[in-house]
């Protein structure tokens, strides 16, 4: 009579998450980006990844510079990128809402998340919702928030239940570093 057992392949079946991370460049004027996937145990499937130099202008205003070169670094990331995730996952603290609210329209949800403490604008578009995870998380997803039995959230509560909420923007981080380390970023 055979064991019984779950299989971690399982997890496989709640499809990928995408986490979204810029990061400004230090001492420069530009913006390094990356889509990064996992699967809902955390194991890393694809890492896209693109920069972008702003320029030094007094034409442009500094917050438009920031959005023009988020937007654009985030066209580029989808473009590239071979998968479809379920959901995309980015922070709140780096991310506007008028990104996907507004400026580019996507056909996954996307999940914008803060820690609970720290009060951040957000879109009327926008639905909020709270999660424990690491702490307290507000999220603000678009365009509407998943069904509690949808495929993306039963992804997020497993991300969420293996503390992979937010670790995988630092994973994330460390990727861009290991590429742009060659190139004085």
């Amino acid at each position: 009579m055979p064991i019984p057992y779950r299989d971690a392949d399982e997890l496989n079946d709640l499809g990928i998450a995408g986490y979204l991370k810029i990061q400004p460049i230090e001492d420069k004027s530009g913006y390094l980006a990356a889509l990064f996937l996992i699967n809902a145990g955390g194991e890393p499937i694809e890492f896209t990844y693109n920069r972008i130099e702003t320029p030094h202008t007094f034409l442009w205003r500094q917050a438009d510079i920031r959005c023009h070169a988020i937007r654009k670094l985030t066209a580029s990331l989808l473009s590239l990128c071979p998968i479809i995730p379920q959901l995309i996952l980015c922070l709140a603290e780096e991310v506007g809402s008028e990104l996907f609210c507004q400026d580019i329209q996507l056909s996954v949800p996307v999940c914008r998340i803060a820690p609970a403490i720290k009060a951040l604008p957000y879109s009327a578009t926008e639905i909020q919702d709270r999660i424990e995870a690491e702490g307290p998380m507000n999220l603000f997803w678009h365009p509407e928030r998943p069904s509690d039995d949808s495929i993306e959230s039963k992804l997020l509560h497993a991300l969420s239940a293996k503390g992979l909420l937010t670790e995988p923007f630092e994973r994330a981080l460390i990727g861009l570093r290991e590429v742009y380390s060659d190139k004085g970023i």
